[in-house]
């Protein structure tokens, strides 16, 4: 029988089950329009979920109608969204994940202490413009190439998207010491993310095939595929147990799961339990 393993650590981290308990709370209690700004998490059928519920993503304060519940999503908003909300007089709930407030505040107070502030992280990503909204002047650098052609300045503060390989981390800050005369480094990298990529990469090595579960627009998601697939070619990112195939299967004595922080346990369930029937399937010959 085929064995399938789920990583021991996988799946909803503490800032997504806030973010969601306060989200749910917001329904139950409504008694006017319940918003987020923008996608609460980078789980779409987490956000699908939401909306059955009345708690719908707007991408602006002001396309809520006043007074309703605007609720601000796990990776944080700038704080000209946070004025903005105010001024359409909005209900805020303040959802965004205590770990990435972290970033926020020491972005701020490198720069207002004169450091050059550089974000290691996505450029575009929801967590990373929250970040410079903090700290406007601040680089976003995504790669090692990037840090070494950047301009920077004499004095440099490093802060990390929360979700980023440390690995990467350290490459980027290698690339900046020499080209500046003082560096110093917030590691900003949540410890569940680090938690979640090294189980990974452990069970990764060990199994036949790795199936990674979790939003495709989700950064730490992506990072644990990457993660699993320097170890185990075999590895297949999925969102729903809809995308499995028994083919992938086929040959393999031990399956490993594992999935991103925005994915909620009763989603790592499912997949896995849809991983067992066509595991079983195909050693009955019936697929």
């Amino acid at each position: 029988m085929t064995r399938i393993v789920v990583a021991q650590h996988a799946g909803a981290c503490f800032g997504v089950e806030r973010a969601l308990d306060l989200a749910n709370r917001a329904a139950e209690g409504a008694t006017t329009d319940v918003h987020t700004l923008g996608p609460l998490i980078h789980n779409p059928q987490v956000v699908a979920s939401l909306a059955q519920r009345g708690v719908t993503p707007i991408e602006r304060p002001e396309d809520a109608g006043e007074g309703s519940v605007l609720i601000m999503r796990a990776h944080g908003v700038t704080p000209e969204m946070e004025r903005r909300a105010q001024a359409a007089g909005l209900e805020a709930v303040d959802a965004t994940c205590p770990f990435v407030k972290k970033v926020h505040r020491f972005a701020e107070r490198l720069e207002v202490e004169g450091y050059q502030v550089v974000i290691v992280g996505e450029a575009g990503h929801p967590e990373t413009e929250g970040t410079r909204g903090h700290a406007p002047g601040a680089l976003v650098v995504g790669t090692v190439e990037e840090a070494r052609s950047v301009e920077v300045g004499r004095r440099v503060g490093v802060v990390v998207q929360t979700t980023l390989e440390r690995p990467l981390l350290r490459e980027v800050v290698s690339a900046l010491i020499g080209r500046c005369e003082e560096l110093r480094l917030y590691d900003t990298i949540c410890e569940a993310t680090t938690e979640r990529q090294g189980a990974a990469a452990e069970l990764a090595a060990e199994a036949d095939v790795m199936v990674v579960i979790g939003g495709r627009s989700s950064a730490n998601t992506r990072h644990l595929v990457d993660v699993c697939a320097t170890r185990c070619g075999a590895t297949f990112h999925v969102e729903t147990p809809e995308e499995l195939h028994g083919a992938w299967f086929a040959e393999a004595e031990t399956v490993g799961v594992t999935a991103g922080a925005s994915t909620p346990s009763a989603q790592i369930d499912v997949v896995t339990k849809r991983i067992r029937e066509l595991c079983d399937a195909r050693a009955a010959g019936t697929s």
